[in-house]
């Protein structure tokens, strides 16, 4: 179990694919975090605000809301979360330009990515000593 004092590390997964949604989800419970996934970015954006997540995790392109929207938008709920945003997307740079423009520096992981790369990187986002190695 990942903790911070008193609880487990809560971690928010969002992308409209729900195959990939869900298996990020999957991955990340068994590494012992508290994981919420959403397929749709107005529902991720409503449970943040009772669900309070220490980190987003977000497709870029998703319909309605982009994921790029989203983290802004439950960064100004939960001042404290940090964001990961990945994109299979070759051209996400008029998004990154604009949130950069606001105070926003998002970086954006390249999709498809491995579990063991996204674990690492969960890691040094979130100031991690260790977390237990995945297969």
């Amino acid at each position: 179990m990942v903790t911070l004092p008193g609880r487990q590390l809560r971690i928010s997964v969002v992308d409209d694919e729900v195959l990939i949604a869900s298996s990020l989800a999957t991955v990340l419970r068994n590494q012992g975090f508290d994981v919420s996934f959403f397929i749709e970015s107005l529902q991720a954006l409503q449970s943040a605000r009772y669900y309070a997540p220490d980190l987003l995790i977000s497709e870029v392109s998703m319909p309605v809301l982009s994921g790029i929207d989203l983290a802004i938008q439950v960064q100004k709920h939960c001042r404290n979360c940090k964001v990961l945003l990945y994109s299979g997307q070759p051209d996400i740079t008029n998004l990154l330009k604009t949130s950069r423009a606001n105070g926003h520096n998002f970086e954006v992981l390249p999709k498809p990515i491995h579990p063991a790369e996204l674990l690492a990187k969960i890691q040094s986002t979130l100031g991690l000593a260790s977390l237990p190695k995945c297969a």
